[in-house]
């Protein structure tokens, strides 16, 4: 008998990359109202922070994160990931968001429906493309007592995560045949030029378990920078599923890092044939393991093998505050 495959239950986390923090951290916090979970530094550089925003409990599904890199604006174009979705509850919502994002001096769009949902398309002050969506409140919710933004209005979570390819035909192979990604439909394309934009969905499906693909051949490719996206990950719920996928992913021939242990989660890292990067990431041990759940942030937490160099570390990072 087949051994059942392993399967993804939706979006974990998403990584991108800010050349200023400080005033990356206050958007995110003051302005968007998450809440900083997680205060680190990337694992593989540790001259740069690895800030984590996301809810009160620092859920998995809800974490934006970001490398502090001292990088040019990312060069926008296919093979990338172009576009992130974060999920509010109701109409309401997006227009009181219109109306404070314009405040803030934010580049904003007007409320407009797209994929049969209600969506708000802004930047970040370093341009990344960001959409609050309309999920209708489906879901849990865990929003931040301290947000300078009302609890009703709070970011819920991520929502789909939209990649440029100029050919699908590979990037396709990977979502269905090895990730076990179900396409569900399609919606028109972000511009004249583009064609479709393809509708894949994980685990329970819904707004925090899609990936997006539009197909763009018309684009040049796209150069990581400021403002860009490094990678997006995908849910598996424990341990037992995360073995299951390494055993998984070299059963099908795709190249991998093997095991990482982010020791707040446990990693799996892999490109997808448009050179895109893709990590399975645990829903476990979580943001608590080392830090009481109302102190998350407040300090530099680093895993246990980097803490022997903690002066060294700290002493050359910017403050945030």
């Amino acid at each position: 008998m087949d051994t059942p495959k392993p399967k993804l239950q939706g979006i974990h986390h998403l990584t991108a990359v800010s050349a200023d923090i400080r005033q990356n951290h206050r958007f995110y916090t003051r302005v968007l109202g998450m809440r900083l979970v997680k205060r680190s530094v990337n694992q593989d550089d540790v001259s740069a922070y690895h800030l984590f925003y996301a809810d009160a409990q620092g859920s998995p599904g809800t974490d934006l994160t970001f490398f502090d890199w001292p990088m040019p604006r990312e060069r926008r174009g296919t093979r990338s990931i172009v576009r992130t979705h974060l999920r509010v509850a109701g109409q309401e919502t997006l227009d009181w968001w219109h109306e404070r994002l314009s405040d803030e001096g934010v580049e904003v769009g007007e409320p407009a429906e797209r994929d049969g949902r209600a969506t708000l398309d802004f930047e970040d002050p370093e341009g990344q493309r960001l959409t609050l969506l309309d999920d209708g409140g489906r879901g849990e919710a865990h929003p931040w007592s301290e947000s300078p933004v009302p609890e009703s209005r709070q970011i819920r979570g991520l929502g789909p995560v939209v990649l440029s390819v100029p050919d699908a035909r590979g990037t396709e192979r990977i979502l269905k045949e090895v990730l076990q990604m179900r396409q569900v439909r399609s919606y028109p394309p972000f511009d004249d030029e583009g064609e479709t934009v393809q509708v894949y969905e994980m685990g329970p499906g819904g707004a925090g378990s899609e990936l997006h693909l539009a197909i763009e051949p018309h684009l040049p490719r796209a150069r990581i920078g400021a403002g860009g996206v490094h990678h997006v990950a995908f849910r598996t719920p424990d341990r037992e599923g995360y073995e299951a996928w390494l055993e998984h992913l070299t059963g099908a021939g795709v190249a991998h890092s093997g095991p990482i242990d982010r020791y707040w989660f446990r990693s799996i890292y892999f490109r997808e044939p448009n050179g895109i990067l893709f990590e399975i990431a645990t829903d476990g041990p979580g943001f608590t393991v080392d830090e009481d759940p109302e102190a998350l942030g407040e300090k530099v937490v680093l895993p246990p093998f980097l803490e022997p160099r903690r002066k060294e570390i700290v002493a050359a990072l910017t403050p945030l505050d």
